[in-house]
């Protein structure tokens, strides 16, 4: 058999190896996404990635190490999205204009780019407190990404000066992570949605 149960080390760009991890990633991304991280085995990981289970410990030492490599992407994903939409506005673009522009951005992340977020959003709060400290970090930086956007438009003078920004924010992004439970192209289009969570923000602009 081309794999044994031994940690893998060969990961070039390219190779049949690194293909092959690839989508055992996304495999497990989607099964964790369905079925969340108690109802995840192994065994239909390895069906979507047409593997043999054993075959998934020449990749991964344990179960737990692939579903944290999922979650991790998925975040890092997320934040890179972000990151590059933001990078892309002009010079000048109103901060209010940038959280909007976040908003839209992680939302269809969220719900149409990525499984690796989808599976990191749903399962999060279902990860063993060993491995949340693992990928704490991770997001820690995107909280404090979106904690900057929202404390320089309030020091702008875009938002209100009477809104908690942390509240603000932890409110927001949290509405956005929860459209996975009730979203789908029957209840509204995509754009319809975006729309309608970027106009969440309405109610802290800043009026004369």
């Amino acid at each position: 058999m081309a794999d044994s149960p031994r940690k893998r080390t060969d990961t070039t760009d390219g190779s049949k190896g690194q293909q092959t991890r690839e989508r055992l990633l996304e495999a497990a991304a989607a099964i964790l996404t369905e079925k969340g991280y108690s109802g995840t085995r192994l065994g239909d990981i390895a069906k979507r990635a047409e593997l043999q289970a054993p075959a998934i410990y020449y990749y991964y030492d344990s179960r737990e190490a692939l579903i944290e490599d999922v979650v991790r992407r998925g975040q890092q994903s997320a934040q890179a999205h972000v990151e590059n939409a933001l990078a892309q506005l002009p010079d000048g673009t109103p901060f209010l204009e940038r959280i909007r522009c976040a908003v839209e951005e992680h939302l269809r992340v969220v719900l149409n780019l990525s499984d690796f977020t989808t599976a990191a959003i749903r399962n999060m709060g279902q990860l063993p407190e060993a491995m949340r400290k693992q990928i704490r970090s991770d997001h820690k930086s995107y909280g404090e990404l979106w904690q900057r956007l929202f404390e320089e438009a309030q020091s702008n003078g875009e938002i209100r000066g009477d809104v908690d920004v942390t509240a603000a924010r932890l409110l927001i992004i949290g509405a956005l992570n929860w459209s996975p439970e009730w979203w789908s192209t029957r209840v509204a289009d995509i754009d319809d949605v975006v729309a309608a969570a970027i106009a969440l923000t309405d109610g802290l602009i800043a009026r004369p």
